[in-house]
């Protein structure tokens, strides 16, 4: 596979030419040994129907961003044969997609470590369909990862098939015991980092990949970042600080998600500490948004909206609110600030991406861009002029 030598060239780049011994079978064999304890587990994402839609936000966010695992394809017959990058953003990435999991499968030279169920469905649920291919992929030896609220390592058809093909299923979702949870304490208030939570108008709307652009912008450029995240797709991704937060009692969640930022704060030392939001405040389904808002007590906010998306997503008969509602919302609410608006462009042309923001900037008195139609240097840029002390060195956690 392609991945595999990409990973033996990042151990050890061979000498070249007169000067390079010979190569022995055994030392081959011992940086194929390396290669697969070091490299991160391979995984196929599953996401029938679904991909590049709001339901398949998972598998959107893991082809664009990985650290846990390597991805390797997609599955979802609507767009088979196509490239998934090209499918999501009009960009490859040579993450192909096949219709199914056979040819998944027979692309690749051996078998993938993990299927990953790449779908966020308002029910939580398995449907029969993904069921038949989630026991097909344990039939195949490779383990399984589940965002669904629906635990499949409680389902004894899928557990049993598990346990006879030595898998392993992990459900991101579910939850730790409650004696193990942490109730709030107010130690949020002594983190030095400046703390920014990205918030929506909507779910499925974007704020986690902003939340991503932004921390990667932030690093790049000397202010050390650390991303908490607060959803499954997150936690999928490889982050190192974060709870899967639908997931957690009520009770907790404030308690939970300050001690995932005291934490970051603790090992990390960061300059940053970006929040990834859920749902949004004004949305009745979605409670998320205030325990974030209490939990992480952010010094600022970024709001994430989509112009063109007319109701709320699986919620027809609920317009979407303005951001102006959002933010006047937002701030009174918790003592925080809105100091930007980002776009999700979904349904817009590159002039109406333009001419939005344009207006809404004039509208809304604060800065607006878009963290993938437009240089993230841009969004950089906003966080940077709010918070001109960002700029300087020492980094402002170490003060």
């Amino acid at each position: 596979m392609v991945t595999k030598f990409e990973t033996v060239d990042t151990i050890r780049r061979p000498i070249r030419g007169a000067q390079a011994s010979a190569t022995t079978h055994s030392e081959l064999k011992h940086v194929a040994s390396i290669t697969r304890a070091t490299a991160p587990p391979s995984a196929v994402v599953y996401c029938e129907g679904n991909f590049a839609q709001i339901d398949g936000k998972t598998a959107n966010g893991l082809v664009r961003h990985s650290e846990a695992y390597r991805i390797l394809s997609v599955i979802d017959s609507t767009y088979g044969g196509q490239d998934s990058g090209s499918v999501l953003d009009d960009v490859m990435n040579h993450i192909p997609i096949f219709g199914h999991l056979d040819a998944a499968v027979a692309h690749e030279s051996v078998i993938p470590d993990t299927l990953i169920y790449g779908m966020a469905p308002a029910t939580g649920r398995l449907s029969p369909a993904d069921r038949g291919v989630v026991l097909d992929a344990i039939a195949l030896g490779m383990n399984i990862v589940s965002g669904l609220h629906e635990y499949l390592s409680d389902d004894h058809e899928i557990a049993t098939a598990g346990s006879e093909r030595n898998v392993t299923i992990r459900d991101i979702r579910k939850p730790k015991p409650s004696k193990d949870m942490r109730l709030f304490d107010g130690s949020v208030s002594n983190v030095k980092a400046l703390r920014i939570a990205v918030l929506g108008t909507d779910c499925a709307i974007g704020k986690r990949t902003t939340a991503t652009v932004l921390a990667r912008a932030l690093n790049a450029k000397g202010i050390k970042t650390v991303l908490v995240c607060t959803g499954q797709t997150g936690l999928m991704q490889g982050a190192k600080y974060g709870i899967a937060m639908d997931a957690v009692p009520p009770q907790f969640c404030c308690g939970e998600l300050e001690g995932a930022i005291v934490a970051a704060s603790e090992v990390e030392q960061p300059d940053v500490i970006l929040i990834e939001g859920q749902g949004a405040l004004s949305h009745p389904a979605f409670c998320a948004s205030a325990f974030i808002l209490r939990g992480s007590q952010p010094d600022a906010v970024i709001l994430q909206y989509a112009p063109k998306r007319a109701h709320r997503c699986d919620f027809p008969n609920m317009p979407m609110p303005s951001p102006a509602s959002e933010i006047a919302l937002i701030e009174s609410f918790a003592d925080t600030k809105v100091i930007c608006i980002t776009l999700n462009h979904e349904g817009m042309s590159e002039a109406e991406i333009t001419d939005t923001i344009a207006a809404q900037s004039q509208q809304l008195g604060v800065p607006v861009t878009d963290a993938l139609a437009r240089p993230a240097a841009h969004l950089l840029a906003m966080v940077v002029a709010a918070y001109p002390s960002l700029t300087q060195v020492p980094s402002m956690a170490a003060t």
